[in-house]
């Protein structure tokens, strides 16, 4: 199955970023994609409140992923939108993080909320807390597809193992991990993570991100991964925008299963 992730450098303008998005998603259809593949917040990446209460949307009346609906259907594929940043209906006024997988026919086949917030402080210049405008999801997602079961999660999900644990024993195959992630986080922990994850696995992990200067003080570390069962890397997207497409061989993933069995070989245990 050829798949596609689209890396790009997202701004405070949903209307510029979305027409960035749609000319990759048609050129990687062009070039044969089946599953293109967008990254975290792919709408708008801003650090200010203000300014994503002014253009934000709720699901229902947003645009962006009205046109990506739209996409998915005149071209005929598989499309993730990485994630979307979205207004609720919570008093509190905080935002929604959410994954969109729509198929060939324009549908929302899964949603999927941001489970885990990325509430941390880096360095003395470099904090971040997510959950100030985002509100956690609470629900793990795996989606039936024609080619498998896909399991969805976003960015700092990564660093909780047992979220892709349970992903895979539900059957997800790929794993999609769209993402907005630090340099300084990025360099030390994104490739070792995302291996690691699809190591104990199993399973594929699809991981297109955002990268480049984002905002003044804004920006994310490219290197879009997609990674086998085996935890070979197979694609890297470097740090500029583009596409980076691979053919993946879906029997990958009961090779390398049987091979190594751990999902198989889970205990119960009493904790220290």
């Amino acid at each position: 199955m050829k798949t596609a992730l689209i890396q790009f450098t997202a701004g405070e303008d949903p209307d510029a970023n979305l027409k960035v998005v749609r000319r990759m998603v048609h050129d990687a259809a062009k070039a044969g994609a089946e599953f293109v593949l967008t990254p975290e917040v792919s709408n708008v990446l801003s650090n200010s409140r203000r300014r994503q209460q002014a253009v934000l949307h709720h699901e229902a009346d947003d645009p962006f992923l009205a046109a990506m609906q739209e996409d998915a259907g005149v071209l005929g594929i598989w499309l993730l939108v990485g994630s979307l940043a979205l207004k609720t209906d919570d008093e509190d006024g905080r935002f929604a993080n959410r994954s969109f997988l729509i198929s060939p026919e324009g549908k929302i086949v899964a949603r999927y909320d941001k489970i885990h917030m990325f509430d941390v402080e880096i360095d003395e210049t470099e904090t971040y807390r997510e959950s100030a405008a985002y509100r956690p999801g609470t629900r793990a997602v795996v989606a039936d597809t024609p080619f498998g079961k896909i399991g969805l999660t976003i960015c700092y999900d990564m660093r909780f193992p047992h979220l892709y644990r349970g992903l895979a024993k539900a059957g997800a195959t790929i794993i999609t991990a769209p993402a907005a992630f630090s340099p300084v986080t990025g360099k030390a922990h994104w490739e070792s993570l995302l291996r690691a994850r699809a190591i104990e696995n199993g399973a594929f992990i699809l991981a297109p991100a955002q990268c480049g200067q984002n905002g003044p003080k804004r920006a994310t570390h490219g290197h879009s991964l997609i990674v086998s069962p085996w935890g070979e890397v197979l694609a890297d997207g470097g740090d500029a925008p583009g596409i980076t497409m691979v053919d993946l061989d879906l029997e990958d993933v009961g090779r390398s299963r049987r091979r190594v069995p751990s999902l198989d070989h889970d205990r119960e245990f009493e904790s220290p």
